[in-house]
């Protein structure tokens, strides 16, 4: 007797009527990368913080490394990650660098990610 692997259709039967509307709507690889490596910023929960931070305030790095009880170096490396993903902006101020939010999709990513881990 063949064994049927869990998840696996019993015989094959491809849909190709469902496969070309996939075809016609998936993004170009780039695009597809593009979205994964912005996700895997999402993936350290250091960064998790310091958006957490910001979505209530703009602050500067040492504001960040007091609110979050950790030092300037390891918040500067954080900061530098979430700028070059465009998650965040900075402006100066005299002697101060001061962040937050570049916009408000990224508010809108981590609101929609709580909600799903918030499923029951």
């Amino acid at each position: 007797m063949k064994k049927i692997l869990e998840g696996c259709c019993e015989t094959k039967h491809v849909h190709k009527e469902l496969l070309k509307i996939v075809d016609e709507k998936m993004p170009e690889e780039t695009e597809l990368y593009d979205l994964a490596e912005l996700f895997k910023v999402f993936g350290d929960s250091t960064r998790i913080r310091i958006l957490y931070v910001l979505f209530e305030v703009e602050v500067c790095v040492c504001d960040l490394a007091e609110a979050l009880n950790m030092t300037q170096s390891a918040i500067s490396h954080q900061l530098k990650i979430l700028k070059q993903s465009r998650l965040v902006k900075s402006r100066r101020d005299g002697k101060s660098i001061f962040y937050s939010l570049a916009d408000d999709h990224v508010r809108t990513i981590i609101a929609q990610g709580c909600e799903h881990i918030e499923e029951v």
